[in-house]
């Protein structure tokens, strides 16, 4: 049971992580795509880093995933002092606010394991948001002493130095 709960996390922060890129080079995601361009991130890279964008709205990740044919139950477990937190680290679901995205309005870094599948995400706000970077919560699938951006590419790529940096856009 526990090995499908994985699979369909895995399966979740993929569905995310594709639509996060197709929101990136859509009209809504003008503000993001303009950001990484100013910043010389070219097509190519965004395209191999899977670079994308959360929209504005704060239940936007939450409307896709419904659509998908993922429950609340699907997308919500309980948590510290019982909050209700995502099994992926996506979604809050409290009964004050309803349902409402981790991440909106930033531009998106999917964190991926050394096999190249989506754990977790950081997303840089666009603006003058707080905070600057937000970065997925520990889940079943994503932990952060285990893991590092952009281990995935440096693993397969042969060489024998690596250069270890702190922040996203520095391993870009």
């Amino acid at each position: 049971r526990a090995m499908d709960e994985k699979a369909r996390l895995r399966e979740m922060n993929k569905l995310s992580a594709n639509y996060f890129y197709y929101l990136l080079h859509s009209k809504r995601g003008q503000k993001g795509l303009a950001y990484l361009k100013d910043r010389g991130i070219t097509d190519a890279t965004i395209k191999h880093f899977g670079l994308g964008y959360a929209d504005i709205y704060n239940d936007d990740l939450y409307r896709f995933l419904k659509s998908k044919g993922y429950s609340d139950e699907d997308l919500k477990e309980r948590g510290y002092k019982d909050e209700m937190i995502a099994k992926a680290g996506l979604i809050s679901i409290d009964e004050r606010h309803g349902a409402h995205d981790k991440f909106w309005n930033r531009v998106m870094f999917p964190i991926m394991d050394v096999n190249n599948r989506v754990i977790g995400f950081g997303g840089r706000v666009m603006g003058d948001g707080s905070p600057k970077y937000l970065n997925s919560k520990e889940t079943k699938l994503f932990d952060k002493s285990r893991n590092l951006y952009g281990l995935n590419f440096a693993r397969s790529s042969r060489k024998k130095e690596i250069i270890l940096c702190e922040g996203y856009m520095d391993v870009i």
